[in-house]
């Protein structure tokens, strides 16, 4: 009985180490793959809440190894990995009201993919986003809130007046492709492992009554 106990440990704290290999070798492809099937999950109310047991808690413990970082709004209605239906250690999640970029958020971002291993980045905006419906009034906000729709200006300059969508939905999508296009721009380190290894930035749109994330171009 012993022998049985202590080979299943093996087995158990060997597949700890199997599984971060896979892990770390998961293209952005195929994270991005993983993260497209849970969300229709999420959509069709097919979840199938992975990696949330007592057992995944123990093998988190001392590492993780997640597949992808989602930066994104700190808005109560999207929780990333609810809406990709992914579990504890999959994604590495970074939000801010607006999903606005600052040094916090690239320092978060490089240390995601530098030292765990991810290769794949979403910036993902959302319907009706408070803090872009913010930057769009005239209302006068204090310096901390200001300090947030300040960093959404550009992305309100961007909008174009023969578009099909209304200037708010613009407005979330432009300020996602913004943020992806900047945090490129400003860190000579995550360009350089878009250019030799493998990484991808994208940004993506979440849908609040239909669930859907649409990844745009």
């Amino acid at each position: 009985m012993k022998k049985f106990i202590l080979l299943f440990s093996f087995i158990c704290f060997l597949s700890q180490f199997v599984y971060a290999s896979e892990i770390e070798n998961l293209s952005a492809d195929e994270a991005l793959k993983i993260l497209k099937a849970g969300n229709i999950r999420f959509q069709t109310m097919k979840e199938k809440h992975p990696d949330q047991t007592k057992e995944r808690r123990k093998e988190l413990q001392k590492m993780q190894h997640p597949f992808a970082v989602v930066i994104t709004c700190s808005d109560s209605r999207v929780p990333p990995s609810l809406i990709f239906d992914q579990g504890l250690g999959d994604i590495f999640e970074i939000r801010n009201a607006g999903n606005v970029l600052d040094n916090h958020v690239i320092g978060s971002v490089e240390y995601a993919v530098v030292h765990l291993g991810v290769k794949l980045v979403i910036v993902m905006g959302h319907e009706n986003c408070g803090a872009v419906t913010a930057a769009l009034s005239d209302v006068h906000e204090s310096k901390f809130i200001s300090s947030l729709t300040n960093s959404i200006e550009p992305a309100l300059k961007m909008y174009d007046n023969n578009s099909k969508e209304d200037k708010l939905t613009s407005t979330i999508k432009n300020n996602a492709l913004y943020v992806t296009n900047n945090l490129i721009k400003s860190d000579k380190i995550l360009s350089n492992y878009i250019k030799n290894k493998g990484l991808k930035i994208m940004p993506a749109y979440y849908h609040l009554d239909s669930g859907k994330v649409e990844f745009l171009k």
